[in-house]
């Protein structure tokens, strides 16, 4: 029963990045059918995000008052509906009204799921989860790709509509499943859950935040604009090839969280990140260099993707480690809020920098925030380490 359980949290995950790289894939197809500049994706991807820092923030309340798995299935039907929504979109404005419903599915699920496995899984199970998630994310440039080759770029966010409603149904199926937790999880969410002012007041905390904040920044700034670098940097791609070079990012995503999740139990969570980002920057320089083709820099970003893998599970299961099991949801769901946050602001800084300079600043507004994420994170170690000590 506990690996069938853990089987359908994963492929939570799958559900949860099938939609994230669908616009970065089809935008610059979809621009050009709505007569909108190539910035304009940033407004959209905003929305998106402004209404997952909403349902993120609401997660700590929503985990002390429903279990995780009615999080779950509410939250993915809400994905359906914004897919679905977006699909039959005839105008660039009517893509801001279905945004909504699509940014709401995604914050409370992300919370949610995260802090149920981080307080019931070791942080392998951590890694491998987010691993799924970049499963979903390499699998939706795929299917916008033969969208764009078979029919339009509707059809893409229409057919990963129909998978996330299988996904949804399968979900409905497992409810038994969770029943093995449920009485623990509701003890610990009753009686030691803290509130996010708080949460906020804890040190460490904010330090904490603005690392998710640099390191979702940089993260989305890729799942939006890679395609689109490669349109304004390279010539004689295809619109196929060029919506294609949306995975590559994730599939270094998903290839640094497997490799992860077979090594984080003896290497841990700090060495983790700290190998992470080395690699990311090599990525980053990779990108930077003046080479003509595509093939190093499309090299460059599986790598920066590769670098980024285990940041972010890591980053989320060290939470009750670092600030104890009563502080944990409201952190967790803190720190979704504070990505999100980047992933709304920064890529739309992203499209005005780029429109005003060009698309080749992209590794460098990159390089600025993987120094950012480190040295906050590096903040975070000594200020835990000390208050710990203060306690003892």
């Amino acid at each position: 029963m506990g690996s069938l359980l853990l089987a359908v949290i994963y492929l939570i995950f799958i559900s949860l990045g099938l939609p994230d790289s669908l616009l970065g894939s089809g935008w610059p197809t979809m621009q050009v059918d709505f007569g909108v500049p190539s910035s304009y994706a940033g407004y959209v991807s905003m929305t998106i995000s402004c209404m997952t820092v909403i349902s993120a923030l609401m997660s700590p309340r929503l985990i002390r008052r429903f279990h995780t798995k009615w999080i779950v299935i509410v939250s993915i039907a809400l994905t359906v509906l914004g897919l679905l929504g977006f699909s039959f979109s005839g105008s660039y404005g009517m893509l801001f009204l279905f945004a909504v419903p699509y940014g709401l599915g995604a914050g409370s699920i992300d919370a949610a799921v995260n802090h149920y496995v981080a307080n019931h899984y070791p942080s392998s199970v951590m890694n491998f989860l987010h691993c799924f998630y970049g499963v979903g994310a390499v699998i939706s440039p795929t299917i916008m790709s033969l969208a764009l080759k078979k029919a339009r770029w509707n059809y893409g966010y229409r057919w990963t509509a129909y998978i996330q409603i299988g996904i949804m149904l399968v979900c409905i199926l497992s409810l038994p499943l969770w029943k093995q937790n449920e009485a623990q999880e509701e003890e610990e969410t009753a009686k030691d859950s803290a509130g996010i002012a708080e949460t906020l007041k804890v040190p460490g905390v904010i330090l904490t935040l603005i690392a998710f904040f640099s390191y979702c920044s940089g993260e989305a700034t890729c799942f939006l604009w890679t395609p689109s670098y490669f349109a304004g940097t390279k010539t004689g791609l295809s619109a196929e090839r060029i919506a294609s070079f949306g995975s590559l990012i994730f599939g270094g995503l998903m290839l640094g969280r497997l490799i992860s999740g077979f090594v984080s139990n003896k290497l841990g969570d700090r060495r983790l990140i700290r190998i992470g980002i080395t690699v990311e920057l090599l990525g980053i320089i990779m990108v930077l260099l003046p080479v003509e083709g595509y093939i190093l820099a499309a090299v460059g970003f599986v790598v920066i993707g590769t670098g980024m893998g285990p940041v972010y599970p890591a980053i989320q299961h060290m939470a009750p480690a670092n600030f104890g099991k009563r502080y944990s949801a409201a952190v967790i769901g803190l720190q979704m809020a504070s990505a999100y946050v980047g992933s709304t602001l920064m890529p739309m800084v992203f499209a005005h920098l780029q429109q005003a300079i060009g698309i080749g600043i992209m590794p460098v507004y990159l390089l600025i925030f993987a120094i950012m994420n480190i040295a906050f994170l590096e903040m975070t170690y000594r200020v835990v380490a000390k208050n710990n000590k203060e306690d003892l």
